[in-house]
């Protein structure tokens, strides 16, 4: 029970990656650990979190499309796994199905939400501010309500469920899933890249891929380069301008080089 409601609580700590200023909290690299913590073994839950952080890389907000739920998924798939004591190929089959189920689920208590937005525009209408701020955090509090509600009663419910279900899919299920989970990062970066690769920046990426697999610099190497190419490019280094003033009238702008 206890371990049931800590697990639910992840999920509702989940929920303010995007609430209060993406801060990336609801990413499964975050959350995995955090379950894995609870249940009594943070390597594991950092190992299956990282590796559904690669498996739900491309899963992000553009335009209208609405991803899988990566809070929900992340959450009960690692903690799913940990306590069957299997590794990251159960979590990989389990991740995106749950995910797609609790984004349907989402999908219809957005129906709700419509309702409440009603009341949002009736109140500022009126200009009752008070009234704005107490929709919004209705509709806050349900979004986190439900993602607790259902880790909560998929983890205390089901895991004796779930762990027949995985014991009676056949071997080759799960080895063909094994298989699969060793392609998923670079499907998942592929997916990334498609959004944030263009003419400009795809030289980097080539050249980063360079230093790693031909002259063997290590990723921190490589990170600290990157590091550097973002300074000079964005003219971080640049010194700053300073206007000289007479009588409240700016008649000349200088460049100030900061000295270390």
């Amino acid at each position: 029970m206890l371990e049931a409601i800590l697990i639910g609580l992840v999920a509702a700590l989940g929920v303010f990656g995007d609430q209060l200023g993406s801060l990336y909290i609801n990413r499964p690299i975050i959350l995995g650990p955090l379950v894995g913590l609870i249940l009594g073994n943070v390597e594991q839950g950092l190992i299956i979190g990282a590796s559904l952080e690669l498996f739900f890389m491309g899963a992000v907000s553009v335009g209208a499309y609405i991803p899988p739920d990566t809070i929900v998924g992340g959450v009960l798939a690692t903690a799913f796994a940990i306590s069957m004591g299997n590794g990251i190929e159960t979590a990989v089959t389990l991740a995106m199905p749950i995910a797609l189920l609790s984004q349907a689920m989402g999908n219809f208590f957005n129906v709700f939400n419509s309702i409440i937005l009603r009341f949002t525009d009736k109140y500022g209408e009126k200009g009752n501010y008070r009234g704005v701020v107490a929709t919004h955090w209705l509709i806050g509090m349900l979004t986190i309500v439900r993602r607790f509600l259902l880790v909560f009663f998929a983890f205390y419910l089901g895991s004796e469920v779930v762990g027949n279900m995985i014991n009676a899919i056949p071997e080759f299920v799960t080895s063909g899933m094994a298989a699969a989970a060793g392609l998923l990062p670079a499907l998942g970066f592929a997916m990334l890249m498609r959004m944030t690769v263009n003419k400009q920046n795809v030289p980097y990426y080539f050249l980063g891929f360079a230093l790693a697999s031909y002259m063997k610099v290590p990723i921190l190497g490589v990170a600290i380069l990157g590091v550097i190419l973002i300074l000079v490019k964005f003219n971080f280094l640049e010194p700053k301008a300073a206007a000289v003033t007479v009588g409240g009238e700016v008649i000349e702008e200088v460049m100030e080089d900061e000295d270390f």
